[in-house]
């Protein structure tokens, strides 16, 4: 009876934080029939599992860049919206990707679980952006997705992602990272990304293409503030050579 409650309990334990393809999959039912800008683009797995992205081409574009967003949310979603339309609009072509998630119960210390799932998608929209002609991509992500892309960076195979504007990352720093780093919050932006905001800035010592910058007067989301998002993520990636 011990060992039957004991692995009960391990089962339910891992439904935590395996992966919810259907809940996935219901979002994804739901924003590919209704884009309105850009295309709906399923790319594939290794274990044959599809996940959609968002592809929206610039005209002659200047640089391929990666929307990544956040746990509980999606491609589509609010600021990951605004991303990926607003920078096509500005010469770069978008691909926001759809990130693994977890059950709504899940904690946000369950994800680093799912990390390497999360990075292969990533190394999958580099080599698709790649078919598209781009010999420089961009990586831009927001909160769990700037966590998931740091898992991606500090292994990438080669030198393809040339630079990477990470928005309210937590808990984690730039360590070990080369390539150009934007540092992106909200002044009033959760309380672990602000309090480790002098940290992160530490770790950028020595990457003479990285930044830090805060928006004043917002949030985690940069609610009312996206225009200002926007303008400071176009101007890092401009400033990449």
């Amino acid at each position: 009876m011990r060992i039957f409650i004991t692995v009960l309990l391990c089962m339910l334990s891992s439904l935590s934080w395996s992966m919810d393809y259907t809940r996935e999959k219901n979002w994804a039912d739901e924003i590919a029939p209704n884009v309105v800008v850009g295309d709906a683009v399923y790319l594939a797995q290794k274990n044959g599992h599809k996940f959609l992205t968002l592809l929206t081409e610039a005209k002659d574009a200047r640089m391929g860049v990666i929307v990544v967003h956040g746990s509980g949310m999606n491609p589509d979603w609010e600021l990951i919206g605004t991303l990926r339309t607003q920078l096509a609009e500005q010469g770069f072509t978008t691909l926001s990707v759809q990130m693994p998630v977890l059950a709504k119960d899940a904690k946000h210390e369950d994800y680093p679980r799912i990390f390497p799932d999360a990075a292969e998608r990533l190394q999958i929209a580099v080599d698709y952006l790649k078919t598209k002609g781009f010999k420089k991509i961009a990586i831009v992500s927001h909160s769990m997705g700037s966590r998931m892309s740091r898992a991606y960076l500090g292994k990438q195979p080669d030198n393809t992602v040339v630079a990477w504007a990470a928005l309210g990352i937590l808990n984690d720093t730039y360590a070990g990272i080369k390539i150009p780093v934007l540092d992106l919050y909200g002044q009033s932006d959760f309380p672990d990304v602000v309090k480790d905001a002098k940290k992160r800035g530490e770790s950028l010592k020595g990457n003479l293409g990285a930044k830090q910058v805060v928006i004043v007067n917002t949030d985690h989301f940069y609610t009312d503030h996206q225009a200002e998002m926007v303008a400071a993520v176009k101007a890092f990636l401009d400033s990449v050579k």
